[in-house]
């Protein structure tokens, strides 16, 4: 007699959820990035409006006193910052725009939507392939010659990346101005690593073991939620005099006061957690006020005429960077982005390509405020090197920004579909119906 197999019983499995690359998120993070990228362009306006002044200041018949200008030295020499304006704007104001980048890195991976380590993975990813590939490509430009220039490619401007995307991407889609942001604010962290670990030419241990006396003070403080600006200000600057006296460069400080105030607030706290607070106050300083100041300080290079400018265009060094900008940053974005998604399974959110990440990669390549920063560190501030690297920092910003305007304006028509998706909302409960779904 033939036996029957015995009937399994179906196993019904769910359908697993396709992970999605540059999806919108949630509804709180996208209204809080927008506001910051709002603040964000309007400092890119004023970032170029003083980049401009100083180039045309510099190359005028008035140009001794745009030099007058940068080296007048004010502050206590006691303290050791009896300081020229240029080195105030690169050391003081910068820590300025460090310590909100360390706010809103903290504030991103504790309490946004990367603390998912998923979403998390391609923006990080992404930072690290723009800063590789355009260092690996500049050593290799300069075949071991002024390689101490390496860094200088690897930076991001988000502010100046913003301001050529309200000229030229209105409508592009929320999901890629957050990873633009996103991208841009964990460069700047690897940046900061960076100047600490490879700009510091003398060390000195005590100085540098002090400062963390006043971090200390400033760390439990703010741990306990104390928003008294009479105490956290004089811990701050301390901290920063400090890390000044010590070699380290001072603006890590401003990133070391950022990642040591909290996010999250208590089951018992009303209001704006103290991260959102502080940042809410110190955003507009940075974005409007400390980055325009230090691009019209750093800016100003006698270019010399036609002569002048085809002379330093065949310097290696200013190949190298403006190599590392319009190819290196967006290869490395872009290849880091892609093997993210090969690896952990990703798609493309509906209705983006991957020209968008071109476009968004080619925007990543606009370095401007740390890179002429790491310029000055590598080069010295004032020499014909550090006039080298602004031409080519210049330069090499406006072809990658020229490059991104005419890859994004391809897709405009499809971004502006998208945008207007994202702005309906039917039950008109202020929350747009796509961030329901």
């Amino acid at each position: 007699m033939t036996r029957l197999p015995e009937e399994t019983p179906l196993v019904t499995q769910r359908p697993k959820r396709i992970y999605r690359i540059f999806d919108r998120g949630s509804w709180p993070e996208a209204r809080r990035i927008a506001e910051v990228l709002r603040e964000e362009t309007i400092g890119g306006a004023l970032l170029l409006a003083g980049a401009l002044v100083a180039l045309i200041w510099a190359n005028s018949p008035w140009s001794q006193h745009y030099e007058a200008l940068l080296g007048f030295t004010v502050g206590p020499g006691a303290l050791h910052l009896h300081l020229s304006l240029a080195k105030w704007a690169a050391d003081g104001l910068l820590a300025i725009f460090f310590f909100v980048a360390g706010l809103e890195l903290k504030r991103e991976f504790v309490a946004g939507d990367l603390r998912d380590p998923r979403r998390a993975a391609v923006p990080v990813a992404a930072a690290i392939g723009g800063v590789a590939v355009p260092a690996i490509l500049y050593v290799v430009v300069n075949s071991g010659e002024a390689t101490e220039g390496w860094a200088v490619p690897t930076a991001t401007d988000i502010a100046f990346a913003l301001a050529v995307l309200a000229v030229v991407g209105r409508s592009l889609p929320t999901a890629l101005r957050t990873f633009l942001l996103t991208l841009a604010v964990v460069d700047d962290l690897l940046a900061i690593l960076i100047i600490a670990v490879f700009y510091t030419a003398h060390l000195s241990v005590w100085p540098l073991l002090a400062s963390l006396a006043p971090l200390g003070v400033f760390t439990l403080l703010v741990q306990r939620q104390v928003r008294n600006w009479w105490l956290l200000m004089p811990l701050a600057f301390a901290t920063w005099a400090l890390m000044h006296a010590s070699g380290v460069h001072a603006t890590v400080a401003g990133v070391l006061l950022g990642f040591a105030v909290p996010v999250l607030r208590g089951p018992d706290a009303q209001g704006p957690g103290l991260a959102e607070h502080l940042e809410h106050r110190f955003r507009p300083l940075s974005a409007g006020v400390a980055v325009p100041i230090f691009a019209f300080l750093s800016a100003g290079v006698t270019i010399g005429g036609f002569d002048g400018l085809g002379s330093a265009l065949t310097d290696p060094v200013v190949v190298g960077i403006m190599a590392g900008l319009v190819v290196g940053k967006p290869v490395g974005i872009v290849a880091a982005t892609w093997l993210t998604a090969r690896f952990t399974r990703g798609q493309l959110d509906s209705g983006l390509a991957w020209i968008d990440v071109v476009g968004l990669a080619l925007l990543g390549g606009i370095g401007f405020t740390v890179s002429l920063l790491i310029g000055e560190l590598a080069f010295g501030l004032g020499s014909e090197r550090d006039g080298h690297v602004k031409i080519a920092v210049l330069a090499g910003s406006l072809a990658a920004a020229a490059l991104a305007a005419a890859v994004l304006r391809v897709r405009n028509r499809a971004y502006r579909r998208l945008c207007a998706a994202e702005r309906v909302d039917r039950d008109r409960d202020n929350v747009p119906d796509v961030y329901q779904m």
